[in-house]
């Protein structure tokens, strides 16, 4: 993994020009975090969101494999601007680094892509991920996002990959129900998906 530091300078200069820049300087990293945006008024939302799409259109695939291979600012940033630019060929990077969960929080920037891309390959990277993490209830990673990514998919492609997770005693019931605050699985990746149709 590459860590900021004044030794790596390709990966500091990418890191201040796609990673941190917001017109209120607190980072797009964290407005991406958790889709912190969509909290935002609309005067303050749009912006950022046309701000997101140019970044997506000029940041390069080179630019974007060097801020995987960071830390989950970088990881989480990079998937974003891949999954608004619908870059499908970073497809299998982004399901395999999914499933790997190995950083907090950019497994939400990767569900939202997979769920952009929203074919059959991308259902089964969300499958395979909620079948390894829906089955060990004391890990509380991105599994509400990847369910929702999931029913985004299947609502768009008319197909029931969710059902079986969702099923009546199924994976997410038994997962949901050991959480300390279990919540029922949201569709909040069709209103994130749908934001981004709006940029054009």
């Amino acid at each position: 993994m590459r860590f900021p530091r004044s030794s790596d300078p390709e990966l500091l200069d990418v890191i201040e020009r796609y990673v941190k820049p917001t017109a209120n300087d607190t980072g797009r990293y964290l407005h991406l975090l958790h889709a912190n945006f969509t909290r935002d008024d609309e005067c303050e939302r749009r912006p950022f969101l046309q701000s997101l799409r140019s970044a997506a259109q000029a940041i390069t695939d080179g630019e974007l494999e060097v801020l995987l291979e960071s830390e989950w600012r970088s990881r989480l940033t990079a998937a974003w601007l891949i999954g608004v630019d619908r870059r499908q060929h970073f497809r299998d990077v982004l399901g395999d680094l999914l499933v790997a969960s190995q950083l907090c929080f950019s497994g939400q920037g990767y569900c939202f892509a997979l769920a952009r891309f929203c074919t059959e390959e991308d259902a089964l990277h969300l499958s395979a991920y909620l079948e390894r993490y829906l089955q060990q209830p004391d890990c509380q990673y991105d599994q509400h996002w990847a369910i929702s990514a999931l029913l985004h998919i299947d609502s768009q492609a008319g197909t029931e990959h969710a059902s079986r997770f969702l099923a009546p005693g199924g994976l997410w019931h038994q997962w949901n129900d050991a959480q300390f605050r279990p919540s029922p699985p949201s569709r909040f990746m069709n209103e994130l998906c749908t934001l981004m149709d709006s940029l054009g």
